[in-house]
């Protein structure tokens, strides 16, 4: 069955960071949530603006480039540049300090994602998988490429390993092109446009939906979904789908739990130092001095 749109959202530019600008998808008062996805920012960063010194726990981050680069550092040492279709998928686990920051002058674009952890590894030891644009498997049929950022399309699949089931799938479409993508029935899901204008068909004609960029597309049930590019330019889009965990979600800020009281101890952890915070003692990146 081809899921069909339930919910359109428009991403309206913010600030947040140290001057930074973002169109923050999920996580916006009129999609607070889609579990297992906390957030999906769409960043446009020039220096001297970025995402300074600022700690994580209980979830993933996954930055995807599409402009420029970033560099990254934390707190136990990790540190590196991100550029135009690299991947970083960090889990922060029981704690990372780090701080993000443009790499390369004028814009730097991509998106990030915020992936909930369930109850049971929210506080195992942080983790990376870096993917360099030329490793993330893709594939063109039909007037359509997909690149394979989680998850499996077009008979190709992502070496990265979540622990979440997640599909995280990047297309671009010709003019005209149409794509059926199949999707785990029971996972939620959905679209966020780029760049185009790109319309999803359901088994209603009457149901179907256009969207141009920067709009939120959440999908209702199905084991489908079917986009075509209804405009004379490529259109753009990401499709992403998770497992949901169906636990309480308790956050503040960049701490992200079960319960309230979680997320104190969590903040006292940070405050202190201490239960996965020990290397926060001392510690400013080179973006920070």
């Amino acid at each position: 069955m081809l899921r069909k749109v339930v919910k359109k959202v428009l991403s309206v530019e913010q600030a947040e960071g140290r001057g930074a600008r973002v169109r923050r998808s999920i996580g916006r008062k009129e999609l607070r949530r889609l579990d297992p996805f906390l957030m999906l920012d769409e960043f446009r960063v020039r220096p001297p603006a970025g995402f300074p010194d600022h700690p994580h726990r209980g979830f993933e981050t996954v930055t995807y480039m599409l402009k420029g680069a970033f560099k990254h550092q934390d707190f136990c040492g990790h540190e590196g540049v991100i550029s135009k279709g690299d991947l970083q998928w960090m889990t922060a686990g029981r704690g990372v300090v780090h701080s993000e920051m443009p790499a390369t002058e004028g814009d730097n674009v991509g998106l990030q994602l915020w992936v909930n952890l369930p109850k049971a590894q929210k506080m195992i030891e942080p983790a990376y998988q870096e993917l360099l644009a030329t490793e993330i498997p893709s594939m063109t049929q039909d007037g359509t490429t997909v690149k394979v950022i989680a998850g499996e399309s077009m008979g190709v699949q992502s070496p990265v390993r979540t622990h979440t089931p997640v599909y995280y799938l990047d297309f671009e479409q010709q003019p005209g092109a149409r794509v059926v993508q199949a999707v785990p029935q029971s996972w939620n899901a959905f679209l966020y446009v780029l760049s185009g204008m790109i319309r999803v068909q359901s088994a209603d004609e009457e149901e179907d939906v256009e969207s141009e960029a920067h709009h939120t597309l959440v999908l209702g049930e199905g084991d489908s979904v079917r986009v075509t590019n209804m405009g004379p330019e490529k259109a753009h889009f990401v499709l992403i789908a998770g497992q949901p965990i169906g636990e309480p979600v308790a956050q503040y800020g960049p701490f992200v739990m079960n319960t309230q009281e979680e997320i104190n101890e969590a903040i006292t952890d940070y405050n202190l130092q201490q239960n996965g915070f020990e290397n926060a003692h001392g510690w400013r990146s080179v973006a920070q001095k």
